[in-house]
């Protein structure tokens, strides 16, 4: 398949699949701190955090899914390798063994500010591609990033 047989120009597309799969290697990376701090959250506030940290991963996890399928449906290959996730994404890893609570917060909002920078440029280069059904997409992840955020925000009183 290539992007002519969705009404989209194949030259104006390559831009958006590179941040496409930028942003995919991006959410990889997120979605396994955000898993780490799950399993090893301690605590008075275990109880919120634990749950927090699942609705997020598991969001995460869909978001992956979908960015994945949108290159496909692009035409394109997504990145499917730890080494390009690792190489390409700007979040970094973190031990999170040990972590403190709200120091995995602080980290997971400083994510969340990476992937909103991240989906406002892509929202941006799908205009110009005129690529909707991407902008769409990247637009809802952005939301739920921006929501997350400020709640997170409020959690760790700086709002």
């Amino acid at each position: 398949m290539n992007a002519k047989e969705i009404s989209l120009e194949e030259g104006k597309v390559k831009p958006v699949v590179d941040h496409l799969n930028d942003l995919l290697a991006n959410y990889h990376i997120y979605y396994q701190k955000v898993r780490g701090c799950h399993w090893n959250v301690k605590g008075q506030n275990f109880f919120t955090l634990h749950v927090k940290f699942e609705e997020l991963y598991t969001a995460a996890l869909t978001t992956i899914d979908e960015l994945a399928e949108r290159i496909l449906t692009l035409g394109k290959p997504p990145y499917s390798t730890f080494k390009d996730y690792i190489e390409t994404a700007q979040i970094k890893e973190i031990q999170t063994i040990g972590l403190k609570d709200t120091k995995m917060v602080k980290a997971i909002i400083d994510d969340l500010a990476i992937l909103i920078a991240k989906e406002r440029e892509i929202m941006e280069i799908t205009a110009k591609a005129g690529d909707d059904g991407s902008n769409d997409m990247v637009n809802a992840f952005m939301q739920f990033n921006e929501k997350n955020t400020w709640m997170l925000r409020s959690f760790v009183n700086e709002d």
